[in-house]
């Protein structure tokens, strides 16, 4: 709004400033030795309000009409929330129960579901159980191990690090490909994301709760990458 008033007050000095000018040549010049009748100073004093009353409502008309045309212009394209982070061309997604090929069976429900809750949280996407959606989230978990970081001195694990790697493939109704990582604007097929957490089983940590941890943080990089670049 300040950035409006300040454009209108550009474009109305020039205006006013040739009106003093042209008010100034017309008036005569007076005699600075004599005394100004009061008579004349007090219809001149009435003449400038006069003038000024009837400039007033040309004045406002003008920053009536430019202000609002200045503020439209400025903020048409801005957006803002979490609908500015995402495509606005989607509306809802379809999110099957991940594929799994590890012997864990119940990384599948447990990566689908994680997926699901950060969809809800942070995008403006409706999660539909119809196929016909707007957009299909397909999720697929590859790989799981474990992998010893530190043994103890009797050679027993004492750090260990749970890793679990999956498949992300979003495409529209039509097939085409919507996901976007780091290196490219759109992946021609899945992505390929990792993730490991460190537990350590003598201090009462489990391998459960290591992979856990690791699916909540695959399921915000999945999301993190369905937002738009900028």
């Amino acid at each position: 709004m300040m950035q409006a008033a300040l454009a209108a007050s550009r474009f109305l000095a020039p205006w006013v400033l040739s009106r003093r000018v042209r008010s100034r040549r017309q008036t005569p010049c007076s005699d600075s030795s004599r005394a100004p009748d009061p008579v004349t100073k007090a219809a001149t004093m009435r003449s400038s309000a006069l003038r000024l009353a009837c400039r007033w409502p040309l004045m406002l008309t003008v920053v009536l009409a430019v202000v609002p045309a200045v503020t439209l212009t400025g903020c048409s394209m801005y957006q803002y929330g979490a609908r500015s982070m995402f495509r606005d061309d989607i509306r809802t997604i379809h999110v099957p129960i991940a594929r799994n090929d590890t012997f864990r069976h119940d990384l599948g429900p447990r990566l689908t579901e994680a997926v699901i809750r950060q969809i809800e949280l942070r995008t403006p996407y409706k999660v539909t159980g119809d196929p016909a959606a707007d957009s299909t989230l397909r999720l697929r978990v590859i790989h799981e191990r474990k992998s010893v970081l530190t043994e103890s001195a009797s050679d027993d694990p004492a750090a260990l690090d749970a890793v679990v790697a999956i498949e992300v493939d979003w495409i529209d109704r039509g097939g085409g490909p919507l996901l976007r990582d780091q290196w490219s604007l759109e992946t021609a097929g899945p992505s390929v994301l990792t993730q490991g957490n460190r537990f350590v089983p003598e201090a009462g940590q489990s391998v459960q709760v290591a992979l856990q941890e690791a699916i909540e943080d695959l399921a915000d990089r999945v999301v993190s990458q369905m937002e738009l670049r900028w």
